[in-house]
């Protein structure tokens, strides 16, 4: 449950209530950190702000196009992919069958969302769409220890193209949408929008929070992120 924003302790008088002490700390660094805390305390309230925000968006578009899947299970249609669930959460994975090996960084992505996807199923269904064959695509899924993530193939790619896994001109882009079903309609409900165009001067665009928890160790640490620095696929 969120807590009403006109009931909360301001957070600067919760960070000095922080009992935390490291050994050989100066004051300096308290002082910091106490001030850094303030602002992490605001920073979780922001993000909480934000999904509420988020979930009470209107009614998104119907969907309503000519949508086909291949999956471990055989062909299916969009509405197959909710598995009996109201919400479908869709990555779209940038391993078109031009490549040989997908995308480094969508397959960062992708690891962790593996080791939760058995937690996250007891809630939504979360399906991995790519172009490339359903054959390449479990090989692949064979190869990192996937075990608990659905891949499934766009069989006509309408589904990519029309929520921006492929672009007009034939790029593919990482795209993570939401979907629900409600009252025997399957609408679109949230998409990640952030892009090149919405990137702040430096950055890469990235969404917020990112769904990648790397980036948020690497953000915890004095060498921060690295602009210069791309995952691989082995080492």
């Amino acid at each position: 449950m969120d807590a009403k924003t006109d009931t909360l302790i301001p957070a600067g008088q919760l960070a000095r209530k922080d009992p935390v002490n490291f050994p050989n700390e100066s004051a300096d660094y308290r002082a910091a950190r106490t001030a850094l805390l303030a602002e992490e305390i605001e920073l979780r309230r922001h993000i909480a702000r934000v999904a509420a925000q988020r979930r009470a968006l209107p009614p998104g578009g119907a969907v309503t196009g000519d949508y086909r899947f291949l999956t471990e299970a055989g062909e299916t249609d969009f509405a197959g992919l909710f598995g009996g669930k109201e919400t479908l959460a869709v990555y779209s994975y940038m391993f078109g069958p031009r490549r040989e090996r997908p995308c480094p960084m969508c397959t960062n992505t992708l690891g962790p969302w593996n080791a939760n996807a058995r937690d996250i199923a007891q809630r939504l269904s979360l399906v991995v769409v790519a172009r490339s064959p359903l054959e390449k695509l479990l090989a692949w899924k064979a190869e990192r220890g996937w075990k608990d993530l659905v891949l499934v193939q766009d069989l006509n790619e309408n589904y990519s193209r029309d929520y921006f896994g492929l672009l007009p001109n034939g790029e593919e882009v990482p795209a993570f949408n939401v979907f629900t079903r409600r009252d025997g309609t399957i609408r679109h409900f949230w998409s990640g929008e952030m892009t090149g165009e919405t990137a702040d001067p430096g950055q890469d665009p990235r969404g917020a929070p990112d769904p990648g928890p790397m980036w948020a160790i690497f953000d915890n640490t004095p060498e921060g992120r690295d602009p210069d620095w791309y995952p691989k696929l082995d080492y």
